[in-house]
C-alpha cells in the first residue's frame, strides 16, 4: 500500500556558498509531478477504501476493522490534501500581495 508523500523527491542539501542546479523549469516540473502523484496516492486510497467498504456490503469482506481503519486512512489523507490545498492558497496570495 501506498501512503501519502512516500513519493517525494530527495531533498538536495546545499553547502553554504554553494548554488542550486535546477534550472526554473525542472524545479516547476518536479513541483508538477509531486503534485501529481500525491493526488494519485490520495485517489488510490480513497479507490481502496470505497473497495473494501463495497466488499463489506456485499459479504465478501468480513473484518469490520480493517475496513474501518481503511476508511479512516482515506479520511485522514483526504482532510489532509484539502488542508494542504488551503495552505497553498494562502502562501500564494500572500505572495500577490507582497509589493516588489
Amino acid at each position: 500500500m501506498n501512503t501519502i508523500g512516500t513519493n517525494l523527491p530527495p531533498v538536495n542539501r546545499m553547502e553554504e556558498g554553494q548554488s542550486s542546479q535546477l534550472t526554473p523549469s525542472q524545479a516547476q516540473s518536479n513541483f508538477s509531478s509531486m503534485l501529481k502523484n500525491a493526488v494519485e496516492d490520495l485517489n488510490h486510497v480513497q479507490l481502496e477504501s470505497d473497495k473494501k467498504t463495497e466488499g463489506l456490503a456485499n459479504g465478501s469482506v468480513e473484518n469490520l476493522h480493517d475496513v474501518m481503519i481503511s476508511a479512516q486512512k482515506a479520511s485522514v489523507a483526504l482532510e489532509t490534501g484539502v488542508q494542504m490545498q488551503s495552505k497553498a492558497i494562502d502562501a500564494y496570495n500572500e505572495i500577490m500581495r507582497m509589493q516588489v
